[in-house]
């Protein structure tokens, strides 16, 4: 039986904009909704129940961070804000409000729909257990099920904060987890200043993972804001891709 097309829900009022995600985006086999303003846009969103949103912060009858709020007070649909405002602040601002990712305009096609396919693969994932997920990229593993990591086959040793960082990204893996968030859930809200901890750990997990920082495949930054884990799911539960006894 064939599957039904995933829909997308634009949310933007430039018209070229539409058109150009539009007609990219339809090319890929995606059903393509589109709204000019935040009431349009929400509420299409209880009307067609996307399965991605692409929202815009400028829009003309609401700043679109209030149109993320409401958003999520009623849905959990992923969220990529597409916009020009490419501060920090801005995007920090809107992942923690419950945006799942952040592109800047102007930005490539390729990009966005990396960015697309690595959220929908996540909410496909997203109902299994996280116990049982693994997660793999080129020769790492990841076994969330035992907490244990294999490089090359070779058992890898992690401290608690470096397994508790690692693990929260791999809840969200394929897109951008927030400082706040990360120092919040893993140190406490006391210490959502104390970056240089979370730096230290990142440094750590990639020495032990064999991530360059400077061209990680792995671990990326995205300065000021977070980071996003590469990896993929995965549904095998030990080296060699065999399901341990």
């Amino acid at each position: 039986m064939p599957t039904e097309p995933q829909r997308i829900l634009v949310i933007d009022d430039e018209p070229q904009i539409r058109r150009f995600i539009r007609i990219s985006l339809a090319s890929q086999g995606f059903v393509i909704h589109e709204a000019a303003s935040g009431r349009e846009g929400l509420s299409m969103a209880i009307e067609e129940a996307p399965d991605l949103v692409l929202l815009d912060l400028g829009l003309p009858d609401m700043d679109g961070q209030a149109v993320l709020d409401r958003l999520r007070a009623r849905s959990q649909v992923p969220v990529i804000v597409v916009s020009v405002r490419g501060h920090e602040a801005e995007k920090v601002r809107a992942l923690d409000h419950g945006a799942n990712d952040y592109v800047t305009k102007p930005f490539g096609i390729q990009e966005l729909l990396a960015r697309i396919r690595a959220l929908l693969r996540h909410r496909q994932t997203a109902s299994l257990p996280l116990e049982g997920r693994c997660y793999r990229r080129g020769d790492l593993l990841i076994d969330l099920a035992s907490r244990r990591l294999w490089r090359k086959e070779a058992p890898v040793h992690l401290t608690p904060k470096e397994y508790a960082v690692l693990e929260r990204l791999c809840r969200h893996s394929g897109r951008v987890v927030t400082q706040n968030q990360l120092l919040r859930e893993v140190w406490g809200p006391s210490h959502v200043e104390d970056t240089h901890y979370l730096r230290i750990v990142i440094s750590k997990l990639r020495h032990k993972l064999g991530d360059d920082p400077k061209s990680p495949w792995l671990l990326q930054t995205e300065a000021g804001v977070g980071y996003r884990l590469l990896a993929e799911p995965d549904d095998v539960h030990g080296p060699e891709g065999k399901t341990e006894s």
